[in-house]
């Protein structure tokens, strides 16, 4: 989750600026960038015990590391350090410590792929010294919630604290949860929204391909992706798939008036967070939040608050495509490259559009349902999903090789490699490790942790 904008902008007296800061968003094509996020869980090699924030073998301690060998700077929240940054990268914790990579605004998914090598050799030069791995998987397959350490950042102590009221597994999301996400641009309002409707609607498809979350405190939870199962239980103010995205009068006004009505979360103010959960933005932009009770909010606020809404796909200045399960280092490459390959290339998201603009709201609900719970096995409109996704994957190949971005000869295509074998068979991720836990693993999901690390 992001910190704080070091710069907090101007005073915002009108909703009009609002609209106006997504809308200097829209990038001409030949600026379109690509930006990728991964979040992984720390494990001690040892017991293979979640990372506290504190010791030899915790969060800090790797924080400390990475800035020490590698010189990421640092950025701390009163005496701790919490995040890094090195030009456009950065390195941030979630609540339970989930270590994340966000990664600079890159031209092609050849670069995107080899920032992620990098910044997994990195990870592993300073956890090897530590004696802590890291694994990538959409849900923490063993331990309990009670097990997990929270993060010392102010915003998740509010956060954490208002969860429970909203939903019954918030606090799972925060602290046992974990993504791969890609954020791509857009040329225009009407470029936005319809890739906007073409991510809502192909989401459940990415978390069907990804799905790599089967396991609850070391036993089957009963889904693939227990990951995308918790979204649907954490806060319904702020996550899941906006229908009105696909009305008509779709644009950033209308995403700025569903976001202004999100509770808030907090204000952050000289250093610290101050508890502003349940109230209204509209009553901040009016000068009455009852948090801070005649102060008018700056574009920092904004940009805070539009961090704290959870919804499949997020709109900032850029989309971020928000709905598969964290995986292996190969399908964090693979992520970026399906959705470049479906929204980068106009044929390819015409195509993309034509294959799911007919879904009614209720079938695109029922389908995100159903993929928690079987990923490429569901079935929708009389098909499995897995041909779905072959059909999905097929138009972002088409889309990749029409942008023809060449290392040593070599196009994009081959980032999505890994999803043509998952696709092709028909199994996730999830399913050959509910196997293999069935068989070879005897019942035991503690071998995860040493096949899997990164």
């Amino acid at each position: 989750m992001s910190a704080p904008p070091k710069d907090r902008g101007d005073k915002i007296t009108a909703k009009r600026q609002l609209v106006e800061y997504l809308e200097q968003g829209s990038k001409p094509k030949a600026d379109w960038r690509i930006g990728t996020e991964h979040e992984k869980f720390g494990f001690r090699l040892d017991d293979l015990r979640p990372l506290p924030y504190d010791g030899p073998s915790g969060i800090g301690s790797l924080l400390e590391g990475l800035a020490a060998k590698f010189g990421w700077e640092r950025i701390r929240e009163g005496e701790n350090t919490i995040a890094l940054t090195s030009g456009l990268c950065n390195i941030s914790l979630e609540p339970g410590g989930q270590f994340e990579l966000s990664g600079a605004p890159v031209e092609t998914l050849h670069e995107t792929c080899a920032e992620v090598r990098s910044h997994l050799a990195q990870v592993k030069s300073i956890g090897d010294e530590l004696g802590i791995g890291m694994l990538g998987m959409g849900f923490q397959p063993k331990w309990r919630r009670e097990d997990i350490s929270w993060m010392p950042k102010g915003r998740y102590k509010i956060m954490g604290a208002y969860m429970p009221k909203k939903g019954n597994l918030g606090l799972d999301m925060m602290t046992r949860t974990c993504t791969v996400q890609v954020n791509l641009d857009f040329a225009s309002e009407a470029d936005m929204v319809k890739k906007f409707r073409v991510g809502i609607a192909l989401q459940p498809i990415a978390t069907a391909l990804f799905a790599d979350s089967p396991f609850v405190e070391g036993k089957p939870s009963g889904f693939m992706s227990y990951r995308g199962h918790v979204w649907t239980d954490t806060d319904p103010d702020r996550c899941g798939m906006l229908p009105f995205v696909f009305d008509e009068g779709m644009g950033f006004e209308r995403y700025v008036d569903w976001v202004l009505d999100v509770p808030m979360y907090f204000v952050f103010r000289d250093g610290h967070y101050i508890d502003a959960s349940g109230q209204s933005f509209r009553d901040f932009l009016a000068g009455r939040l009852p948090a801070l009770p005649g102060e008018l909010p700056d574009m920092g606020d904004w940009t805070d608050h539009m961090t704290t809404v959870f919804s499949e796909v997020r709109l900032k200045r850029f989309l971020e495509m928000r709905g598969a399960d964290g995986g292996p280092w190969d399908r964090l490459c693979a992520l970026p490259a399906f959705w470049t390959g479906l929204l980068y290339d106009g044929a390819s998201l015409d195509a993309a559009w034509a294959l799911c603009k007919d879904w009614s709201s209720d079938e695109r609900e029922k389908l995100r349902a159903d993929v928690t719970r079987d990923a490429l096995q569901a079935t929708f409109r009389g098909r499995r999903v897995a041909e779905w996704a072959k059909d999905a994957l097929a138009i972002a190949r088409q889309g990749l090789k029409a942008r023809a971005m060449l290392k040593h000869g070599e196009d994009e295509t081959h980032f999505l490699g890994s999803l043509d074998t998952i696709a092709d068979s028909g199994q996730s991720p999830a399913r050959v490790k509910l196997q293999r836990y069935e068989t070879e693993w005897n019942g035991s999901v503690d071998p995860v942790f040493r096949e899997f690390a990164y």
